[in-house]
Parts: structure tokens; sequence; C-alpha cells
């Protein structure tokens, strides 16, 4: 977390020449997070460093966003040449050590994320790719291509292509909305007295179905969200968006299809990037990816699963694999 050599420059140009520059996170990506302090002033450095990370998407969606009235970060100065952008500081209070923190107050912290995932659905889709068919099943095969050799799997591929291939019809909206699609628990932060929610981490958005951010959320993969919580959130999105039964098809199609695809990137980075704690969430994936998989629209792909891996090579690969 050493700051990339252009840092100090940069924030010098931007009238930041007297910031010290602290390392807040990395991410499963290449992006590389600094706090910029000045006295009483904070700002966030993102290191999205060319050719790995192109800033440009977020940038467009904090716009886009920021244009709409949701609270993305204000853009303060960015060089696109080098990757870096400074951005609006929302802090360190997210909702995922809130709700740890708080379990008795877990569906009112968590509702207004809800309700901010009901007003985007709202708004036409913004300037980003579509979420078609074609993206669904390349993230989807990302589970037959790097879990199923790590523990030890030969999947049959035809009938796996052919098991999402009829279910997918669940997956395309008829009218799409912009997909966040790393809408959860530690990409909320919590701004403010009001505490009202700061989105972060949005510059991989499609225009897809609206079920897919609600699955992010309630389906996390970084912290086990309760079934009963999940169902309560649902009803309250459902109520609130008039969302019928074919909504719930397209909730756990997506479901699966997500929960698939983490799995995959997941062992991904574990065996190529050397990130081996990824590999011990996947048991909550896997639990996440069987609830969707009982459900009635999924029965195809649960038939694939059911005939390709067993019961025991279903948890942390790195585990599995010993």
């Amino acid at each position: 977390m050493t700051p990339p050599p252009g840092a100090a420059a940069f924030l010098d140009a931007h009238g930041w020449g007297e910031a010290q520059i602290l390392p807040v996170a990395g991410d499963a990506s290449f992006r590389r997070y600094f706090r910029a302090v000045d006295g009483a002033r904070k700002a966030i450095l993102m290191d999205a460093p060319p050719p790995h990370e192109d800033p440009r998407p977020f940038i467009a969606i904090a716009e886009w966003l920021v244009e709409r009235d949701f609270a993305a970060p204000a853009i303060l100065a960015c060089d696109l040449d080098q990757g870096l952008v400074l951005i609006e500081d929302f802090g360190d209070i997210r909702l995922r050590e809130t709700v740890d923190a708080a379990p008795d107050e877990e569906l009112s912290l968590y509702a207004p994320a809800i309700d901010l995932l009901v007003r985007l659905r709202a708004e036409p889709a913004g300037p980003v790719p579509p979420y078609d068919r074609a993206v669904l099943k390349r993230e989807a095969g990302l589970f037959v291509e790097w879990y199923c050799p790590a523990v030890g799997i030969e999947p049959d591929l035809a009938g796996w292509d052919a098991a999402w291939e009829s279910v997918f019809d669940h997956a395309i909206a008829e009218t799409p909305v912009t997909v966040l699609r790393d809408y959860h628990a530690e990409n909320l932060m919590l701004v403010g007295p009001e505490r009202s929610l700061g989105l972060l981490d949005f510059q991989d958005a499609l225009a897809g179905h609206p079920a897919y951010d609600l699955v992010s959320l309630l389906q996390d993969a970084r912290r086990t969200v309760d079934p009963a919580i999940e169902a309560a959130m649902l009803g309250r999105y459902r109520a609130a968006a008039d969302a019928g039964e074919d909504f719930m098809n397209a909730y756990h199609v997506l479901g699966a299809q997500r929960n698939a695809k983490i799995l995959g990137i997941f062992t991904r980075l574990w065996k190529r990037d050397g990130k081996p704690h990824y590999a011990t969430m996947c048991p909550r994936v896997w639990a996440y990816l069987e609830r969707d998989l009982a459900q009635p629209v999924m029965a195809p792909v649960a038939a694939w699963f059911e005939a390709n891996v067993p019961a025991a090579l279903r948890g942390d690969p790195l585990v599995l694999s010993a």
C-alpha cells in the first residue's frame, strides 16, 4: 500500500499538496485506495493503474448517480493517464460493521438500502452496456473454468450451457435498469449523523434486471444474511415496486448465476492471484446457491449440479483440493 509514484504531484496540482497520504484499502481488483488528509479536509485517492484499470466508467456512473440525487462520491480531480482519481470521502462507517455490531437493528439498517433500489428501478438505465445473455453465460462459466478443476471435477460443459440457456429468459429485463453489480454491505457507507447511504464500487455497472442488485445485497458473499432477513427485505421491495412471481423467478436465476460466478472468481483469486482468504468465503456462497437451486425455476441447473458436483465437493476449494 505504498502510494503510486505520481500521487504527490497529482495532489499538489489540485490544491492538496500539503496532504498526508494514508493507506485505506485494496480490493479484489488492481485498484487501491488512500486517504488524503490536509488538516480538517479529507478526500479519497483512488489508484486505478492503467492498463489494468480504467477509472472512466467509475467517473461516468458517479456523475450519472449524483445528477439523479443518489449519494455517489463527488469527483474532485482526476488524471486518466495515471489512473488517479480524487473523490469525496464518505468516512469509515460501513453498513457491514454497523449491522454486525447491532444485529437487533438489521432490519432497520437494511431497509434504506432496499428503498434506494426501488428508487433506482424507477430511473431509465444509464449509459452503460447491456447485461445480456452473453454476459450472463460468460460469468456463470467461471464456475466450470475455475472451481471445478480446483476440486478435481471434469464437468459436463455441454450440459452446463444447455441448463443455463433454459433459465436465462427469466433473467432478462423487459425494461433494463442500471445495475450497480457490487451492491452489498461492504460497499454501502453510512454518511453523517443521519447515516444516509453512500454508494461505492459501481464502475462495473450494466443495464439489466433490477433483481440483480437485490441478490448482491441479500445473498452477500462477504457476510451471512439470515433467510428471515432476506425474506423480509424481499417483501419490502416487492410491495414498493409491485413485483410479482416473475420477479422472484428472476431473483433466483440471477442468485444462482451470481453465486456460481462468485465461486469461480473466489477460486481464481486464490489460484491465480495468491489471495487465499477469498476461498474461505465459498461455503457461505454455496449455502446461497443451494437455496436458489431449490426453487422450481432452477430445476434444469439444479439437476446439472446434482449430476456433476457431489455434496462433498461443495465448500472451500482450498480445503477440498488438499
